[in-house]
């Protein structure tokens, strides 16, 4: 690793609790982010589990690169309005978002095969865009040494990054790196849906329901433009 350069580890509680130490005495201790999934049936005699812990370690005091998403202001799916009352400090409020925070609750599972098009233990696609973002620029190089079913290599592909994946059965990563339609307007969506202080969904849902946005919020422009045109801008894949 370069100096600068970040670690990422996706694990159960349970073990990052034991690999973290391990990577803590080579490297610098960023984040233990959670991120808010159920991942198995309830457990007798024990607390439901319900997320998954991702490490974040840099290599060297502190970060190459980090430059992490902001998110939209959580709003109800049904009426559109804000879940949190930002009260007086609406006008103060960055037009791209939220900060992004080390507890992610907008994740979805990627568990069954038989309401999802990839395998069960295949990693979200908006947790690899995410983490992708934060600590790389296009034309960086990514390494994922578990590869799997090709959810890094695709990412990167469509973020401008080199990568190199490694796996002792790679047909599905290679069959998935084929065909990446689907995951191209998988992350379109993703997408569009960041870095904005309201998603397009959102304001149209209010225009509709005559309850528009406060005019003291401050919009940027990809807002603006979802507004008038009711859509979302594309992004440009390799």
């Amino acid at each position: 690793m370069k100096p600068g350069g970040a670690v990422f580890l996706w694990n159960l509680p349970k073990w990052n609790l034991l690999l973290g130490p391990f990577l803590a005495s080579r490297l610098t201790f960023r984040h233990w982010i959670a991120v808010d999934i159920k991942y198995s049936l309830p457990i007798a005699k024990r607390l439901y589990p319900s997320h998954y812990s991702l490490l974040y370690y840099v290599k060297g005091s502190r970060p190459a690169i980090f430059h992490p998403d902001r998110l939209p202001v959580p709003c109800c799916r049904r009426c559109g309005r804000e879940l949190k009352d930002y009260g007086g400090y609406k006008d103060k409020m960055n037009p791209n978002g939220v900060n992004l925070s080390d507890v992610w609750a907008d994740i979805s599972p990627v568990r069954h095969a038989r309401y999802k098009k990839r395998q069960e233990n295949a990693l979200p696609v908006k947790v690899l865009d995410r983490v992708i973002s934060i600590a790389s620029d296009p034309g960086c190089l990514i390494l994922d040494p578990f590869v799997g079913s090709g959810t890094t290599a695709v990412v990167a592909e469509f973020s401008h990054r080199r990568w190199i994946g490694i796996d002792l059965r790679g047909a599905d990563g290679l069959a998935r790196l084929s065909d990446m339609e689907a995951d191209r307007e998988h992350l379109r969506r993703i997408r569009a849906a960041k870095n904005t202080l309201f998603t397009a969904d959102v304001i149209n849902l209010r225009a509709k329901l005559g309850n528009p946005l406060s005019v003291k919020y401050k919009m940027n422009g990809k807002v603006a433009k979802s507004r008038n045109k009711h859509e979302c801008d594309l992004f440009t894949a390799v």
